[in-house]
């Protein structure tokens, strides 16, 4: 039997062109779904988890680690099953069975990506060359998630991408063999502005301090254009090395500088120095322009508000997931994985476990490995009932969309792990924007490459 589905692009087969020039359907069949890198033999099929096990994002990799394990036990038919309960795809309960993916018993191996992207690349490389993974996921840096979403294209497998939130993930670095479920600094920025205003008012000056990567850089891009919008001004913008443990000497001269506003474009134990410096120093505590002094962490997590402690108190920032969210998706991952880890799962754990989930449904619709039959089952997918409402993977880009949580540091918490709030959840359609919007521009999907 010959499966024959039109599609945006894919792999052209040997002889599906019937004619100079001309563009035909994507024809998969038997064949070509044997034709693909590190095809499964035998009962079982590996995956591969890159993630931070070391460096300044080191905490997010532990927890993605933790999900991912989990997700692997649901995939295998153990527990209790968590979202796989709840998840819907197409208006239609999802094809997970409980029985591996497509019937193979899921077993995986982890690297460590040093929160560096050539240990990341080195990392991947030897889960494919070596030990088959057929799909990689994992990172907490978007550098890294950059570097092995390239390498992944260029071997021939899929990458789900875990916690990247640069905007050129899905933008001027997007590969079709990519996939990425974390929302981007846009869809943050889109979101936060709002609040902001409505809470600091139109006249404000802002000072930005920015981690001095990809992720930083369009971050910080994203969230002055959204709050100059709206009627801020951008005093400076201070790039910071990705290794910095010390911000005291980016801090000082935030108070000469006019500004009465700061904003962290940091993450991880980043955002946890910057902020405790920028406390020492007293600013949340003074007055400029006749106004009180405010700092905004655009892109949060509570890993973070955990490291920072008091002083997260009444910050202001975004986040793509919150494990207090009531809707019973997010109710199953949070029972699933409290129960085992005894502490609720962070975003970076929720990201990688949908991921991981995305991709078993995606082979069981396809029903192939091949990364192409893969991609065409993930393209333009609606899904629900993971933890964020209705979702859409955009065939254009790879990117999903859905709503935003913006969320402030909590003043009374009851407990290490209650230290956020969310005041609003942003909808879907309020941080939507088109394909070849500029801060997205440049990039080309490509062709899926199978491997083979």
């Amino acid at each position: 039997m010959t499966l024959i589905k039109p599609t945006r692009r894919g792999v052209i087969q040997a002889g599906a062109l019937a004619g100079a020039g001309m563009a035909m359907p994507t024809i998969l069949t038997a064949a070509s779904h044997a034709g693909y890198r590190n095809a499964p033999q035998g009962g079982s099929v590996t995956l591969g988890f890159n993630v931070p096990q070391s460096g300044p994002y080191a905490d997010e990799g532990a927890d993605e680690l933790r999900a991912y394990e989990l997700a692997v036990e649901h995939l295998n038919g153990e527990g209790d099953g968590g979202m796989m309960n709840t998840f819907m795809t197409n208006g239609s309960k999802a094809a997970l069975k409980g029985n591996g993916i497509l019937g193979k018993k899921v077993e995986f191996v982890t690297g460590d990506t040093q929160t560096k992207s050539d240990a990341a690349r080195a990392s991947a490389k030897s889960m494919i060359e070596k030990d088959g993974a057929i799909m990689i996921t994992g990172g907490s840096s978007s550098g890294v998630a950059i570097a092995v979403q390239g390498l992944c294209q260029e071997a021939g497998v899929i990458f789900m991408a875990g916690l990247t939130h640069s905007n050129d993930t899905t933008g001027k670095d997007k590969k079709a063999n990519g996939f990425r479920h974390f929302f981007n600094g846009y869809m943050s920025a889109a979101a936060l502005a709002p609040v902001l205003e409505k809470m600091y008012g139109k006249d404000r000056k802002a000072y930005h301090l920015t981690a001095d990567y990809t992720w930083g850089w369009t971050q910080q891009e994203s969230i002055a254009a959204a709050t100059e919008a709206k009627g801020w001004e951008t005093v400076k913008n201070v790039l910071t090395p990705l290794a910095t443990t010390d911000f005291s000497s980016y801090v000082a001269p935030v108070l000469n500088s006019g500004a009465d506003v700061l904003v962290l474009n940091h993450y991880g134990g980043n955002m946890v120095n910057s902020l405790t410096s920028a406390v020492q120093f007293g600013l949340r505590d003074k007055q400029v322009n006749g106004k009180n002094f405010e700092i905004v962490v655009p892109l949060y997590s509570r890993l973070m508000a955990r490291g920072a402690g008091e002083n997260v108190k009444g910050i202001f920032g975004s986040t793509n997931w919150h494990w207090s969210l009531q809707d019973e998706a997010s109710k199953a991952f949070v029972k699933s994985f409290g129960t085992k880890y005894g502490f609720p799962p962070s975003q970076a754990a929720h990201t990688v476990y949908c991921q991981t989930l995305l991709y078993a449904n995606a082979c069981e619709m396809a029903g192939t490995f091949n990364p192409c039959g893969v991609g065409e089952a993930l393209e333009g997918l609606q899904f629900d009932g993971l933890g964020n409402g209705a979702t859409e993977y955009r065939a254009d880009d790879h990117q999903c969309f859905k709503d935003v949580l913006v969320v402030k540091g909590k003043d009374n918490p009851t407990s290490e792990f209650d230290l956020l709030e969310v005041v609003e959840v942003t909808p879907r359609a309020q941080v939507e924007y088109a394909p070849d919007h500029a801060m997205f521009a440049g990039g080309d999907l490509g062709q899926c490459n199978p491997g083979a």
